[in-house]
């Protein structure tokens, strides 16, 4: 099930491969009531999205922060309606110009052919060097992170 991938949606498009619905659009594959969470997320940056709506912000506010070049799939684990997604990506901050290599762990709940619930594992540290320390990220995402 490994493989390597251009874009965030490819890559969940192919670690989840047939249990998802057909999708147009990354935000097309989740359901309108997800529940996005980020348990390591350091102080200033958010640690939960509920709904479309907010997650769909919150990509368009990750976009300008973070090239993403590649994502590498190591393992699906699937159990039931959940699957456990093991991945890679490379980027850098935009701003900085610091390498996003980041390794995941996502576990992701499925409902109806779309994702319900995903929980998303990372490092921290990773995520703050890219954007320029943790001033700089609690600024960028000042809207999204009060709210949990």
């Amino acid at each position: 099930m490994a493989g390597k991938f251009d874009t965030f949606g490819d890559l969940l498009k192919g670690a989840l491969g047939p249990t998802l619905g057909p999708a147009d659009e990354i935000l097309d594959l989740f359901a309108e009531d997800v529940i996005f969470e980020f348990p390591y997320a350091p102080e200033g940056l958010p640690k939960r999205l509920d709904g479309r709506d907010r997650l769909a912000a919150h990509f368009a506010r990750l976009g300008p922060l973070i090239a993403f070049d590649r994502f590498d799939l190591e393992a699906a684990h699937v159990c039931g309606d959940t699957v456990v997604i093991e991945f890679t990506c490379e980027g850098r901050g935009v701003e900085t110009g610091v390498a996003y290599d980041q390794t995941y762990v996502s576990v992701v709940t499925l409902r109806d052919g779309r994702i319900a619930r995903y929980k998303d594992y990372w490092n921290p540290l990773v995520a703050l060097a890219a954007l320029g320390g943790s001033e700089a990220a609690g600024i960028s995402f000042d809207e999204e992170a009060p709210r949990v």
